[in-house]
C-alpha cells in the first residue's frame, strides 16, 4: 500500500483556488528534519505556478526532496517547477497543452512532447493536464504492483484501462484553437471541422481564404499553433474517434467518411497519436447502451 504525505509551506489546511481544502501533514522544515524516505515525489501544478517559480523555500525543498526520491513526478504545470530547477534539461517531458509553448520558450533545454498524456524519461515522469495525472498514476501502480492490480484500480474507479502515455491531447486543443482563431483563419478552422471529408490541402484551403499558400500557412500556425496539415489530421482523428465511440459502421467506411480515404492511413494516424489501432480503440471506448 502507499502512504501519502502532503507537504506545504506550513502544516494545516491549504485552500486551493477551486475552494477545495487540503490538509498538509508537514511543513518543509519538518519534512526535512524527519528524513523520511521518499519513494515518489509528486509535484502538483495549478494556477499559482508562476508565483511558485519565485518561492525559494518551495524550490529549496524540491531540490532536497528530488535528490532523495526514487522517482519524481509532476502533474500538469508542476513540470514548470521541475524545469525551473534544471531537472528536465535534456529530458523528454510534457505538461498541459496550453502551457507547452510556455515551457518550451522558457526552458529550451527540455524536449517537449506536447501531444503526450504522460512521459517517462528515466526517474522523471511528467503528465499533461488534470485527468492525465490519473493515467500516469495507473502507470505507476502497474510498475510497482503489476498489471493485474492496476486493472483492478482502474475498474474500481471506473477508468479506461489503460490509455497509453503517448495518447494525444489533440481533442481538447481543437475546441480551444477554434475559439482563438479569428477572421479568415477562424472561418477556415470552422470549415475544416464541419467538412473533414472535403479536399483540405493547403492549396484548397488557401484558395477558399483568398490568400497565398505561404501567407495562409503562416497565419494559420500563428492562430492555432499547428500547421494546416496537422490541424486537418487532428480534426479527422477526432471525427473518427467519435464515430468509433458512438456508431457501428465498419472501420473502412469511417476512414472514407472522415477524409482519411484509405483505412491504412487512419490506422497509422491512430497508432501515431493514440498508440492503438482503430479497432482496439472502439473496443476500449465504445459507448454501450445502458441495460433497461
Amino acid at each position: 500500500s502507499y502512504q501519502v504525505t502532503l507537504v506545504a509551506g506550513s502544516a494545516g489546511p491549504v485552500t486551493t483556488t477551486s475552494g477545495l481544502v487540503l490538509q498538509a501533514d508537514q511543513d518543509f522544515t519538518t519534512a526535512r528534519a524527519r528524513q523520511t524516505p521518499i519513494d515518489t515525489l509528486i509535484v502538483a501544478g495549478g494556477h499559482g505556478v508562476l508565483t511558485a517559480l519565485d518561492d525559494e523555500p518551495l524550490l529549496d525543498y524540491l531540490r532536497w526532496a528530488a535528490d532523495r526520491a526514487t522517482r519524481v513526478v509532476s502533474i500538469c504545470t508542476g513540470a514548470m517547477l521541475l524545469a525551473e530547477l534544471g531537472m528536465l534539461n535534456g529530458k523528454r517531458a510534457t505538461t498541459h497543452w496550453w502551457w507547452c509553448p510556455v515551457l518550451e520558450r522558457q526552458y529550451p533545454d527540455v524536449k517537449i512532447e506536447p501531444d503526450a498524456l504522460y512521459v517517462r524519461d528515466g526517474r522523471f515522469w511528467t503528465s499533461a493536464g488534470v485527468t492525465s495525472g490519473m493515467d500516469l498514476a495507473l502507470a505507476l501502480i502497474e510498475e510497482d504492483l503489476g498489471y493485474d492490480i492496476a486493472i483492478q484500480v482502474a475498474r474500481y474507479n471506473v477508468m479506461f484501462m489503460m490509455r497509453p502515455g503517448g495518447q494525444s491531447q489533440f481533442s481538447t486543443q481543437l475546441l480551444a484553437q477554434q475559439a482563438n482563431a479569428e477572421g479568415a483563419i477562424g472561418e477556415s478552422v470552422a470549415y475544416i471541422l464541419d467538412n473533414v471529408a472535403a479536399n483540405l490541402t493547403v492549396t484548397a484551403l488557401a484558395a477558399r481564404a483568398c490568400m497565398s499558400e505561404r501567407s495562409y500557412a503562416r497565419k494559420f500556425k500563428q492562430a492555432t499553433r499547428l500547421t494546416p496539415a496537422q490541424y486537418v489530421e487532428a480534426a479527422r482523428l477526432q471525427a473518427a474517434r467519435v464515430a468509433l465511440e458512438q456508431g457501428t459502421e465498419h472501420v473502412d467506411t469511417i476512414a472514407r467518411k472522415v477524409g482519411f480515404g484509405h483505412p491504412e492511413r487512419m490506422r497509422r494516424c491512430f497508432q501515431r497519436h493514440l498508440g492503438v489501432a482503430p479497432v482496439d480503440y472502439r473496443e476500449r471506448f465504445r459507448r454501450r447502451r445502458p441495460m433497461r
